[in-house]
């Protein structure tokens, strides 16, 4: 599908999600203001709170603008079955507990007509200070591969080449992907005006289990990859922990990645691109 100077492309936006009734409804709203053409196509992975119901109800106000799939399994495999069901030329990810700025697409189709990957900038809603601490950056040919997929665009015939997100991963398929796509030959474009809006872990508990599973994904990327720690900016890890909290979520983070190293295993990459295992439930 082309584009010309006065039709844009058409832009898919994949989202997966699991009980997100708090914030479904304005992510959907937030998409539905951004410039077209655009298409939502929402994977659930088994909701119980209502989330797949209201995505449903949304869907049929609004034809033609929201289909929605129903699919269990990771976050990989859910935004696998959303691009497969995509049919813009691009793709663009975001989380079902954020929300999208009003020009979010606009920014990325500008970056997109300059690199087959452009990463928005993502900015943490909420109070509790746990929520402004910086990733911990990985570089790969020089590009920082941990732009996750909360706010995340790539030109469609590149996530199929790469064979899309790799379902092992429990977390950290994002900076997989992205690391495969420069491994290619492609540049990450950053685009920080394209901003996506991201409510922050309820509570501090939750906090550091998402800590302890990112730990636990980078070790899953060197398993896949070999050893990355020469690709760390050691000293910024070191000197970028400032204060408990930031201490807290690096411990948490460390159990995870010996938690994988005590009981990982390697398995055989599960294909799930070319596959339809989805069911729609509203067109």
């Amino acid at each position: 599908m082309g584009s010309s100077p006065t039709t844009p492309s058409l832009v898919s936006v994949v989202i997966t999600v699991r009980n997100e009734a708090q914030h479904i409804g304005q992510l959907l709203e937030s998409l539905r203001i951004q410039p077209g053409p655009v298409e939502v196509v929402l994977v659930d992975a088994q909701s119980r709170d209502g989330t797949l119901e209201f995505a449903e109800s949304f869907a049929a106000r609004h034809p033609g603008f929201l289909r929605v799939f129903e699919r269990n399994g990771s976050r990989g495999i859910g935004r696998n079955v959303g691009v497969h069901e995509a049919r813009g030329e691009w793709v663009a990810f975001i989380d079902g507990d954020c929300f999208a700025d009003s020009r979010w697409l606009e920014r990325l189709r500008a970056g997109l007509a300059q690199s087959p990957v452009v990463a928005g900038r993502t900015v943490v809603v909420g109070k509790h200070p746990y929520g402004q601490l910086e990733r911990v950056e990985l570089l790969q040919q020089g590009f920082d591969v941990t732009f996750p997929t909360c706010n995340l665009a790539y030109r469609r015939d590149l996530f199929l080449r790469l064979g899309g997100f790799d379902p092992r991963f429990i977390t950290a398929e994002d900076i997989d992907l992205n690391m495969r796509a420069v491994q290619s030959g492609a540049a990450i474009l950053y685009r920080p005006d394209a901003l996506v809006y991201h409510h922050m872990r309820g509570t501090f508990l939750r906090f550091l289990i998402q800590a302890f599973w990112n730990g636990y994904g980078r070790k899953q990327l060197t398993e896949k990859h070999g050893s990355l720690w020469g690709r760390y900016r050691v000293r910024r890890l070191i000197t970028d922990q400032r204060g408990v909290i930031a201490w807290l979520r690096l411990t948490a983070a460390l159990a995870g990645y010996v938690t994988r190293v005590a009981t990982g295993r390697k398995r055989r990459l599960t294909p799930v691109l070319g596959l339809s295992p989805s069911r729609e439930v509203a067109p």
